[in-house]
């Protein structure tokens, strides 16, 4: 269920019945989401479980209108909509992070990212397409690896790296691109001039031909909060446009945080 463009990992569990069952459950959901909706053996194929097993955990999600059956196929149920915008806004900050994120889109008119870490990985947590936006699958609630995103690489740049190493020692540096770090030694190295320079770049590191610029966006604590990001295609991204957005991108970060510190 693992791929390039949305990393998906399972932890492993106790031996728990309980707890094997719920993980089952997890991965079913992230498959129906990832292949727009699936059969029961299709999913039991994937997920390597009975095919009576699929389908117990399959109705029984249905039973309680987390899915829905279309066909011989499930699909991802509206309830699940509920859930995602719960989530998005239980932190007051991610409100404000939205309209930033809005207004840096206007301004640099490029498609632009508000990413926060958990668990390891990048969350988008709202992006907008900006009026030269290009597509680059840079969907709400996507997860990303942090050390092939410029959003992403910001925030590592600000945190300790005892927690960078835990990262890095928990999910590895996946090669996305042939640009893509993947030496440990490399990404420090990086993530010192990071510090220094105040912005994050991504040049083809996560997909060929866009690049990407991140801004840490730390709290009020001095701890990151999160990042703000642009992309465009790479040709595009260079010269004195490139140091246009990056001004741009600074400066609204800045307004965030200030933002945030006043709240």
């Amino acid at each position: 269920m693992c791929n390039g463009d949305d990393p998906q990992i399972m932890t492993e569990t106790p031996n728990d019945r309980s707890l094997k069952t719920t993980v089952t459950t997890l991965r079913i959901v992230e498959l129906l989401r990832e292949r727009d909706g699936a059969g029961v053996t299709e999913i039991a194929r994937e997920l390597d479980i009975a095919p009576s097993t699929a389908h117990t955990h399959v109705t029984t999600l249905e039973a309680q209108e987390y899915v829905v059956k279309e066909g011989d196929t499930y699909h991802l149920g509206l309830r699940f909509l509920g859930l995602g915008n719960f989530v998005r806004t239980r932190k007051r900050r991610f409100g404000k992070a939205e309209h930033y994120t809005n207004v840096l889109s206007e301004e640099s008119e490029r498609r632009s990212i508000f990413t926060v870490e958990e668990h390891g990985r990048g969350v988008y947590v709202h992006t907008a397409p900006g009026k030269h936006g290009v597509w680059t699958q840079s969907t709400v609630g996507k997860r990303v690896y942090l050390h092939s995103t410029a959003s992403g690489k910001a925030i590592l740049a600000n945190m300790p790296r005892e927690r960078v190493r835990e990262i890095v020692d928990r999910i590895g540096l996946p090669k996305e691109t042939e640009q893509t770090i993947h030496d440990e030694e490399a990404l420090f190295d990086e993530l010192d001039e990071i510090r220094e320079r105040g912005y994050a770049l991504n040049v083809e590191e996560q997909i060929s031909g866009v690049r990407a610029v991140g801004a840490p966006v730390m709290g009020p604590d001095g701890d990151v909060f999160g990042a703000l990001s642009v992309a465009g295609p790479s040709n595009r991204m260079k010269g004195e446009q490139f140091d246009r957005l990056t001004e741009v991108l600074l400066g609204i970060a800045e307004e965030l945080e200030l933002s945030i510190a006043l709240s």
